[in-house]
């Protein structure tokens, strides 16, 4: 192909591509002022049975639970990431990496869900990674560099259009110079006073010296808060993290975070993390350390040598095996699992992609004492991980409580979600 052709090719590419962009922000527009767009009106859904349905339950025979306990197929979702449960229907809706946002329906109040369609399709969406909701029923979308807000999405949702509105526009929730394709699955929850809290990963494996105070001042590597839907009262609420890819809210108030480890040190340091959030302004030692590893002056950031330590750094609560990537995790509010259970947490184990044994792809249990630490975790749910071939048969991503009590698991590799329940026979 000459010069003259791919010149034409590459200017062809970036007219269809900035003509799409702005289609799709004019829909946002529509969409603002309660119009219409264009988008076709018929929805596909995802095919719930066949072939790959079935793989997938075969897979599912190879988990390991406590006694008691079954896991099944609740849904197929292709890229399946985050989860959130709708407050006042049977359904629930389920974030990606890539353009879409799933709302998974179970229309008949049974063990699996009867209908995945995307969401809003008349919306461009961006690596939509975190949703949740607010507890009058609003839907939180955070996306890399923008957060949406969907007015009652559970009930509005059948057809492409739907009301939508800004809580933080697009490359507004970091400098777009700042803006990269890694650790930018972003990760929201609601508090009961409304307040909005989205994790912050930064994106190198270890921040260069001259992007350490940068990135303190922007929230980058933590966790933000905003008012509410307005998007007003920006406070850079944690800092010191690598990336918080997961972020669970209490019934007491309580805030925890997740937090990846850095790469690049052998197969067992540093540790992956639980961390305790308990006031605005708290540093949890990053880059200086991870867990009680110091990282500033490794192999991984020999420019950080001469770093100071973090005053008043806090250690996580939980040190994780290294290299497992616990991502989502969730308070267990239900009370259908047998009471060690009620009010601890499950944390969701991706598994490890640079150790040289893999090591992960499994759920953890986290109590949580009667002084409101942390106690010692254990393994909940194992088997994701083909121990014979080292082969994944699914990845973890997060953990959701349904109404009935029973717990989701969401599996981005496999594209799909499962329902953990409990019988005492």
């Amino acid at each position: 192909m000459n010069l003259l052709k791919l010149n034409t090719l590459a200017l062809s590419v970036f007219v269809l591509c900035a003509t799409t962009a702005i289609a799709q922000d004019k829909n946002l527009s529509t969409l603002q002022r309660m119009g219409n767009t264009s988008t076709n009106m018929v929805i596909p859904s995802v095919p719930q049975e066949g072939k790959n349905a079935d793989a997938i339950r075969a897979n599912l025979k190879k988990v390991k639970l406590p006694d008691g306990f079954k896991i099944d197929l609740y849904a197929v979702v292709p890229d399946a990431r985050y989860m959130a449960v709708a407050p006042s229907t049977n359904m629930l809706f389920v974030g990606t990496r890539k353009t879409t946002v799933w709302a998974v329906t179970n229309r008949n109040n049974g063990d699996s869900a009867t209908e995945v369609k995307q969401f809003a399709p008349s919306i461009k969406f961006s690596n939509p990674n975190g949703v949740c909701f607010t507890k009058d029923g609003f839907l939180i979308v955070a996306e890399s560099n923008r957060i949406l807000h969907f007015p009652a999405a559970e009930y509005f949702y059948e057809g492409p259009d739907v009301a939508v509105d800004l809580v933080v526009p697009e490359g507004k929730l970091i400098p777009p110079e700042e803006q990269s394709f890694n650790h930018t699955g972003r990760v929201c929850k609601v508090a009961n006073d409304g307040k909005i809290y989205v994790t912050m990963g930064q994106p190198y494996n270890v921040q260069p010296k001259d992007k350490v105070a940068l990135f303190e001042e922007l929230g980058i590597g933590g966790v933000l808060r905003f008012n509410g839907l307005d998007g007003s009262g920006r406070t850079v609420y944690s800092k010191g993290m690598r990336n918080p890819a997961g972020i669970s809210i209490g019934p007491k108030g309580d805030i925890w975070t997740t937090d990846n480890q850095t790469d690049g040190l052998g197969d067992d340091i540093p540790p992956g993390e639980l961390n305790k959030l308990t006031k605005a302004g708290e540093h949890f030692g990053y880059p200086y350390w991870n867990g009680h590893f110091k990282v500033a002056g490794s192999a991984a950031a020999p420019d950080l040598k001469d770093m100071k330590e973090p005053a008043g750094a806090i250690f996580p609560q939980v040190e994780f095996p290294a290299h497992q990537a616990q991502l989502g995790l969730t308070h267990y509010t239900g009370s259908a699992f047998p009471k060690k259970y009620q009010g601890g947490l499950f944390v969701a184990s991706h598994g490890s992609w640079n150790r040289s044994t893999p090591s992960g792809y499994l759920i953890n249990f986290v109590p949580i004492k009667a002084d409101g630490n942390a106690g010692p975790s254990e393994v909940f749910a194992d088997g994701f991980l083909d121990k014979t071939t080292g082969r994944a048969l699914a990845r973890p991503v997060d953990v959701a409580t349904l109404p009935d009590g029973s717990i989701l698991v969401s599996d981005d590799y496999a594209g799909a979600l499962y329902r953990i329940s409990y019988k005492n026979d």
